[in-house]
């Protein structure tokens, strides 16, 4: 059964200690509040979805691009800085101007969790790849880090696409499943999820009930 999720801001690592005392490595995240600003349904759009909006921004509305200040201004809020779709099923579509917080997920509950991970910049394969490198005794010149070969004789003489070669690293959409949401904190909307979540502090994560559990 598909309903939506929540944006949320990453606010980082802690450690959380249970009633009996147990240390879990937690990662803290703070939902601001989402509206519901826009639904799409089969009859008029092919899918069914609902579209949140969060975050607050600086920007004053005029500022804003017409086609969301139009959002914004029907549903009479301050510009949002996020604006993000959710695939549900039919009967899981909300009214339009619906609030959700952190009480939208249970404890104990399992969710998959996107973000952009950090990004790393430049790096060559035994950093980005785990490749082990050349020799490191005489007979390389100068070349010991590198990934050696990476094309074929004369057939198909290129380079396949995919090729495990230097290139930049993180930076990417990553999402992590099946996190186990360990407390909810209602006061100040925070979400304390057990392990680790893509992305540096301040970093937008968008959460969704499991797919798999």
């Amino acid at each position: 059964m598909l309903r939506t999720g929540l944006i949320a801001s990453k606010v980082g690592n802690s450690s959380y200690f249970a009633a009996d005392g147990k240390n879990t490595q937690v990662t803290i995240l703070k939902v601001d509040e989402c509206i519901v600003s826009n639904i799409k349904t089969i009859d008029k759009h092919g899918y069914n979805a609902v579209q949140l909006a969060s975050i607050e921004t600086n920007k004053d509305i005029s500022k804003i691009k017409k086609p969301q200040r139009k959002i914004f201004s029907s549903i009479k809020i301050n510009p949002k800085k996020i604006l993000k779709e959710f695939r549900v099923d039919n009967e899981n579509i909300l009214e339009i101007g619906t609030k959700l917080n952190v009480d939208h997920f249970k404890v104990d509950q399992f969710i998959d969790v996107s973000s952009v991970s950090i990004g790393k910049g430049f790096a060559g394969v035994m950093k980005r790849h785990n490749f082990g490198g050349l020799r490191a005794s005489h007979g390389v010149s100068i070349s010991h880090r590198s990934h050696g070969s990476t094309g074929q004789n004369q057939d198909p003489g290129r380079v396949f696409k995919g090729k495990k070669m230097a290139g930049r690293m993180g930076n990417k959409k990553v999402t992590k499943q099946n996190l186990k949401v360990i407390d909810i904190d209602t006061t100040n909307n925070l979400l304390i999820i057990k392990g680790s979540i893509p992305g540096k502090k301040n970093s937008i994560i968008y959460l969704k009930d499991s797919v798999k559990r």
